[in-house]
């Protein structure tokens, strides 16, 4: 679940149990021990891997999947692909065994919206075939590994959000499905981390991009200002996304939508000029 999950949850009152690995899970329940017995942690080393969550789902009323790897140095496309899809659908599989009421799955808004040089407006409607075809291209070159980078990733993102959908409308598990499925599609999800960090070489992907440009100003100096001022794209600070997650699971109307949840457009040099960001030291 995004970082700030476990607080907003708990503060309302739920009972968070939290999927993670052995060591992000102890520090999880260090830094959330004032919350006592309203935050647990199971450990699911291998999201991947087949009953993976048989044992995280048991008991629990909703879930949020945000179990996906963000990473633009894949080699094999497959590497982003198959844990995004085969995660995905193996958590869906285990909550056919248990009661849950809703399912929450945070995709991304690169499986709705395509490249274009013209502006164009995208909606819930949309999907990202764009990603697909780029794969394919490559492929059938006999090149699939040297498809563009944030091709593959944009893949992963698309094809794990379309199976979700694709498992509860089939025939076959309609008949066993007592829940309901809302999507989250965020763009780049930018504030504090939540997991141990200890050197900048800790930082996930995106909290090391924002590092690279905005807080590290060698770094930034070296990027050069026209691609400060001119790289961006949409953005929501990680905290928003949070309550979007606990909204998602509260309201009844959100049960088989998408939704696109975005803070607006950016550019690198916009967070520089503002310094909006807590902690941030220039």
């Amino acid at each position: 679940m995004p970082p700030s999950s476990p607080s907003v949850l708990a503060k309302s009152s739920y009972l968070v149990r939290l999927a993670r690995s052995v060591a992000k899970g102890e520090h999880l329940k260090k830094l959330f021990a004032s919350y006592g017995d309203k935050f647990e942690v199971v450990v699911v080393e291998d999201i991947a891997k087949d009953g993976a969550f048989d044992e995280a789902v048991k008991g629990v009323d909703a879930i949020e999947h945000t179990a996906s790897p963000f990473h633009l140095n894949a080699v094999d496309p497959d590497e982003l692909i198959i844990p995004a899809v085969n995660g995905t659908v193996g958590m869906l599989k285990s909550v056919l065994k248990d009661e849950v009421k809703r399912v929450v799955i945070t995709s991304s808004g690169v499986a709705v919206h395509r490249d274009d040089p013209n502006p164009l407006t995208f909606t819930e409607s949309d999907w990202n075939d764009q990603c697909l075809e780029v794969l394919k291209k490559f492929a059938d070159e006999g090149r699939k590994n040297e498809a563009p980078n944030l091709a593959k990733y944009r893949a992963s993102k698309t094809l794990a959000e379309r199976s979700a959908w694709e498992f509860v409308n089939s025939p076959e598990n309609q008949p066993r499905i007592k829940w309901d499925l809302a999507v989250l599609n965020p763009p780049l999800v930018l504030g504090p981390a939540i997991h141990e960090v200890t050197t900048p070489s800790s930082l996930n992907t995106s909290a090391a991009m924002f590092y690279n440009y905005v807080a590290n100003g060698a770094k930034a100096s070296a990027a050069g200002n026209d691609f400060l001022a001119n790289t961006g794209t949409c953005w929501i600070d990680v905290r928003d996304l949070a309550e979007a997650h606990a909204l998602a699971l509260e309201t009844e109307a959100a049960g088989g939508e998408r939704f696109i949840v975005s803070a607006g457009l950016w550019k690198w040099q916009d967070f520089s000029e503002r310094n909006s960001f807590e902690g941030l030291e220039s």
